[in-house]
């Protein structure tokens, strides 16, 4: 589980983020949202530790990473797997080296139990036999898979993932949502999800929370959005049906 309490942020004279707090539990899909420049991503930074926060405080599992020293922010980094925006894939690595380099970096595995480990997690995202492919040599897709494979690959405890279905197709995007949500229960980790995207809203989140302008609006589930009150999430709401129409046309 992972707690944020009064997260505030600002850059320069603009504040980004105003006094956010909520609650990601594990073994669930917890989704961010809200339109362009709302705060999503900046909220994300904080929780991972790329961004530190004017005020307020992140805890993993009751651990205050926000004021923990190297040792324990180390600990926590370690637990923590990224899909970033776009696969964030090594161009210059094929996809079994790509998946590896967590476990380069953080274990000090053999070279054939790492292998066994990529070749796991790579058949598990539904990509047996692409080790050696490059990422020139994939689909939009399945580099997102890889991503996904090299997030799980260290056996992660939380899973963060920044627009997954950026630049994907409506089926391509409906199938990496699944994936999520189905690794999220498998191995019960805490996966947080940013995203803009109704679809992936309707169909993994099982908490959601809405920015609007740096601040949160509503937090609820998928279940009951619809008939949230607040007009900023109706209209954020509205403008996604608008859009997904003008995309089928």
């Amino acid at each position: 589980m992972i707690e944020i309490e009064n997260i505030s942020k600002s850059f320069d004279d603009k504040q980004v983020l105003d006094n956010i707090s909520g609650r990601f539990e594990q073994g669930r899909t917890n989704l961010i949202i809200g339109a362009s420049g709302t705060g999503k991503t900046v909220l994300l930074k904080c929780i991972v530790g790329l961004i530190q926060p004017d005020e307020g405080n992140v805890y993993y599992n009751g651990r205050d990473f926000t004021h923990a020293d190297r040792d324990m922010k180390t600990e926590i980094r370690r637990e923590i797997g990224m899909l970033f925006q776009g696969g964030a894939l090594f161009d210059s690595k094929n996809v079994e080296e790509n998946v590896m380099f967590p476990l380069n970096i953080l274990t000090d595995m053999s070279a054939s139990d790492k292998l066994d480990r990529v070749n796991f997690c790579l058949a598990r995202v539904g990509l047996e036999n692409v080790n050696k492919k490059m990422p020139s040599e994939i689909s939009g897709g399945m580099k997102k898979r890889v991503g996904i494979a090299r997030a799980i690959v260290n056996n992660s405890q939380y899973l963060f993932c920044d627009e997954p279905n950026s630049g994907l197709d409506p089926q391509t995007a409906i199938m990496i949502d699944n994936l999520i949500s189905e690794i999220t229960k498998e191995y019960n980790i805490t996966t947080v999800v940013v995203t803009h995207d109704m679809n992936s809203v309707m169909e993994i989140g099982e908490y959601v929370m809405f920015l609007h302008k740096g601040i949160k609006i509503w937090e609820g589930s998928n279940e009951n959005i619809s008939n949230a009150e607040a007009k900023e999430l109706q209209d954020f709401i509205f403008a996604n049906k608008l859009m997904r129409t003008a995309q089928t046309k």
